[in-house]
């Protein structure tokens, strides 16, 4: 069985921030397609390329390299052609650098493969959603949730899918159930939040967005909704208190087109902190 390992790349692009790829551990696959007897297809020296390729993606991935992540999986397909973890982790470097139809293949290849392991339809799902392919992304989700009804990254990233669709109502249910398979999934919990106030419940909203800053001070998407929320209910000082702890977490909340069309809030959110950045 492949070793699934779940990252929030919260560096990038939006369907990283609050749609979550999953990066695929290899230690004990990879080197399990190694023969340890003399007859190994690979020198001693290949074999230690190997474990220091997989390393370094790794170590590129975390500190943000997609390009040199992406460099270090395409060695390591060279000699294991065969391994879908290393497809699908390619794949995620690509989505990383916005090479969407590049990514989608190589999740193909993964599903190829190992088609009844969910990571690469989840991830392959985020591409889609990159492209504005709602629908493709949703069915990829419906295929993680019929191989583990469980996994809470597909119920949010479906919701997603549904909020680009427009379907509020639906994208909360899937929020909802993100939120309750995994508690601390703190982006289902906050794209919960957004949704409920695209959806008119204000005040539901603002509560659950005050829970998640409590719980996690430095959530800077959550501290500026709420800034936006809060403006345009009236209550300024609490929303000007909000906003300088966003300004010390994450300055790209200033750019109101990354954050309805990179971020991609709802429009009656991005509206509201429009509004708090105009100051009317």
């Amino acid at each position: 069985m492949l070793k699934f390992l779940f990252v929030l790349l919260l560096s990038i692009a939006f369907w990283f921030t609050a749609t979550p790829i999953r990066s695929i551990g290899l230690a004990q696959p990879l080197m399990g397609q190694i023969p340890a007897s003399d007859a190994s297809p690979f020198s001693e020296q290949q074999i230690q390329d190997i474990e220091a390729w997989r390393l370094a993606a790794f170590s590129a991935t975390n500190q943000g390299d997609f390009a040199t992540a992406e460099a270090y999986w395409t060695k390591l397909l060279e000699l294991l052609p065969g391994e879908p973890a290393l497809w699908s982790n390619r794949g995620n470097a690509r989505v990383s650098q916005n090479k969407l139809a590049e990514a989608i293949a190589d999740y193909n290849r993964a599903i190829e493969l190992a088609p009844t392991a969910p990571d690469p339809y989840l991830n392959r799902g985020t591409a889609l959603e990159g492209l504005g392919e709602w629908d493709k992304a949703i069915a990829d989700y419906n295929r993680v949730l019929e191989l583990d009804p469980t996994d809470a990254a597909a119920y949010n990233n479906r919701g997603n899918a549904k909020a680009g669709l427009g379907d509020w109502e639906q994208a909360i249910a899937d929020y909802q159930q993100a939120a309750k398979l995994a508690p601390d999934f703190a982006f289902a919990r906050a794209n919960y939040a957004l949704a409920l106030y695209q959806a008119g419940q204000a005040d539901s909203a603002i509560r659950e967005m005050r829970n998640l800053v409590r719980k996690y001070p430095q959530f800077a998407d959550m501290r500026a909704a709420l800034t936006a929320a809060l403006w345009a209910a009236g209550n300024r000082g609490e929303a000007e208190s909000n906003w300088v702890a966003v300004m010390g977490l994450d300055n790209r909340y200033k750019d109101i087109n990354w954050v309805s069309h990179i971020r991609r809030w709802p429009p009656a959110m991005s509206s509201a902190l429009e509004k708090f950045l105009k100051l009317n």
